[in-house]
């Protein structure tokens, strides 16, 4: 098929790829020339495990191809997804500014009958509000040419995309048309041959909801296992064997109840706050997910409470090593990422910080703390640790899990932890003689 992808951010790019290695012929479109011509030269502007030797060798192929003319690729072209952003407005709904005016665009130049796919997460209605937009200017150049919009969110976990791509457990697919449903079925064969996954369809309005829905689920599993480590650690239960011990009954499991600093990133705090917005639009007050929201909030200065608790409320003096930056290992994306509010509450109060992340620096340093006073970058997890009063872990790395404790506890001042990932075992902690902080358990100190 000739598949045209406008937007060349995470779920556009990797989306197009791995149309690409399939076999289809993909251009994927972007308004930014500088990243385009980079994305020509084999530059990825994401990190995302295996895509720059996928893009490179599609590109090679000439199966992948990347422009900024999107007029130039919808002649002839079969299915158009729509991936661009929809960034968090002010009240917390998502704004569609973009998907419309690439809608527009399509409109103005579309000359045969097309697919027009919204892969990037919208608010239930958005389809209707496409199909009105190309609608409008077919109208204005007199054209009556025949297309679809179809609704198919992208459930993609950062770090281990192309794998969630290639061997999806299931495909939404939201189409009013048996013809377009069949089309998308096509699209996806290549991806099913291992019949584990599922292709489902439905009505486009319940695909838009479907997505906001798992992601508003994921995160309340979360901020829920989040409260419940509060309180474990006041009544001096141990979350983590309670986290066991409900993970174990299958209506529960074991995915997402385990308590951290809060969850971040792209998808679950702007997810959940989006559907909030659509409840109150239609005259819903949907408290459970407020909750949701709220406790998230509260919960990404855990950490730093543990921080203040401990060393006062005047940090003037404090050095604090910070081991992750990303909200999640395997990606470099900080977006909503606890570690800027804990950073941001320690430098506040007179802390220096000396940080360092496989992936993340760059992102930090240019965007996500760009100007805050007092950070020192690193080259290694252990130079950040050196003659720092302790040491804060908050991305759960692989090369974070099992560190020379010695090396530890001899370049810290004093040997004093705090896992906000509940990484490390109590017992190696206590015999190598460290104060070990963790979220949901009483302090331990050997």
């Amino acid at each position: 098929m000739k598949i045209t992808v406008i937007g060349t951010g995470y779920v556009g790019l990797v989306s197009g790829t791995c149309f690409a290695e399939m076999g289809n012929k993909v251009t994927c479109i972007d308004v930014d020339e500088t990243k385009i011509n980079k994305l020509k030269e084999g530059v990825i502007p994401i990190y995302e495990p295996g895509l720059e030797a996928m893009v490179t060798r599609n590109y090679e192929r000439k199966t992948l191809n990347f422009s900024t003319k999107l007029a130039e690729h919808l002649d002839g072209c079969d299915i158009a997804f729509i991936a661009v952003g929809t960034p968090m407005g002010d009240d917390g709904s998502a704004d569609l500014k973009y998907v419309l005016q690439v809608a527009k665009e399509i409109g103005q130049h579309m000359t045969t009958p097309l697919v027009v796919v919204d892969k990037s997460t919208v608010p239930v209605g958005t389809a209707d509000k496409v199909r009105a937009q190309i609608n409008e200017e077919l109208e204005k150049r007199g054209a009556d040419i025949h297309f679809d919009v179809v609704s198919n969110p992208e459930f993609l976990k950062e770090g281990d995309a192309i794998s969630d791509f290639m061997k999806p457990d299931r495909v939404v697919v939201g189409a009013d048309s048996e013809e377009t449903a069949e089309t998308m079925r096509t699209l996806y064969s290549p991806f099913f041959r291992s019949g584990s996954a599922r292709l489902i369809v439905m009505d486009v309005r319940s695909a838009e909801m479907t997505k906001y829905v798992a992601n508003a689920m994921l995160a309340t599993k979360i901020s829920f296992m989040n409260e419940i480590s509060n309180i474990c650690e006041l009544v001096g239960a141990d979350v983590n064997d309670v986290r066991i011990g409900i993970g174990s009954d299958s209506r529960i499991g074991y995915s997402f109840i385990y308590p951290g600093a809060g969850y971040g990133g792209s998808c679950f705090p702007k997810d959940v706050k989006a559907l909030h917005r659509t409840a109150k639009e239609y005259g819903f007050d949907a408290e459970l997910i407020g909750s949701v929201e709220s406790v998230n909030d509260k919960q990404k200065l855990v950490v730093a409470q543990k921080v203040v608790k401990r060393f006062g409320e005047d940090l003037t003096g404090k050095t604090f090593a910070i081991w992750g930056l990303s909200f999640k290992p395997d990606t470099d994306d900080m977006r909503e990422a606890p570690a800027i509010y804990i950073i941001k509450e320690l430098v506040s109060r007179g802390a220096k910080i000396k940080a360092y992340d496989p992936k993340a620096m760059h992102e930090a340093q240019e965007c996500y703390l760009k100007g805050v006073q007092n950070i020192t970058y690193c080259n290694s997890k252990y130079e950040a640790i050196v003659d720092a009063d302790a040491m804060l872990l908050l991305t759960d790395w692989k090369e974070f899990r099992i560190p020379d404790f010695e090396e530890l506890k001899t370049q810290l001042k004093s040997p004093i932890v705090f896992d906000g990932r509940n990484q490390f075992n109590d017992k190696m902690m206590l015999k190598n003689g460290f104060e070990y902080f963790q979220i949901g358990k009483q302090p331990l100190k050997a």
